[in-house]
């Protein structure tokens, strides 16, 4: 009389391991699009922050405060807040949020991220297919 043992068999782990793979390799891209997205709408609230706090100062700054340079203020940086003087026609200030030499926003099309005193969102980029102002600043 033979016993028959509950477990997997060679083909079924086979099959199973098949099925995560496919699933991988839709989920894993989505995931990663996430996070970029979610570091460029870190990146907005940053910029919206540091004008708030531009408009506020009296004489106006000429630099940052430390943890407003930076996105996020606390850990790894991924973004980094500059204040670059204006003229007349953006107000008196532009602050860009540009992506941090070895961040894994680098390589990403929207490039850097500005704002200036009348509220003029753009984004500076160097690559030849990027995409619009438009699509960049979605998230906010």
């Amino acid at each position: 009389m033979r016993i028959r043992r509950k477990a997997f068999t060679l083909l079924e782990l086979a099959m199973a391991l098949a099925a995560m793979a496919i699933v991988a390799s839709f989920a894993l891209p989505a995931w990663h699009s996430q996070i970029a997205r979610a570091h460029r709408i870190d990146a907005m609230t940053a910029l919206y922050r540091a004008a708030q706090f531009v408009d506020l100062q009296t004489p106006t700054r000429t630099a940052l405060p430390a943890g407003m340079d930076r996105v996020p203020p606390t850990g790894v940086a991924v973004y980094r807040l500059t204040l670059l003087p204006g003229d007349e026609s953006n107000g008196g200030y532009v602050i860009a949020a540009s992506p941090v030499a070895s961040g894994p926003m680098l390589d990403d099309a929207c490039g850097t991220f500005t704002l200036d005193a009348t509220g003029t969102r753009g984004n500076e980029t160097t690559g030849a297919a990027a995409p619009g102002t438009g699509e960049c600043w979605r998230g906010r």
